[in-house]
């Protein structure tokens, strides 16, 4: 697998296990845990945009 096809596929779960971890961060009320989640799916959409980055360098 490419390089660029992995951290796509890695952003994508990252941007996804962030916004499960928001959602259970307002359900319980930690407010931790949903900063946590926020930063995670943060580095998820910049992950992903290195890879689409990657991909059009051709790597």
């Amino acid at each position: 697998m490419k390089v660029s096809t992995r951290n796509k596929a890695a952003g994508t779960a990252n941007i996804v296990k962030g916004d499960a971890k928001q959602i259970a961060g307002k359900v319980l009320g930690k407010k931790i845990l949903q900063a946590k989640g926020r930063a995670q799916e943060i580095a998820g959409k910049i992950q992903k945009a290195v890879g689409k980055s990657q991909q059009r360098d051709g790597n």
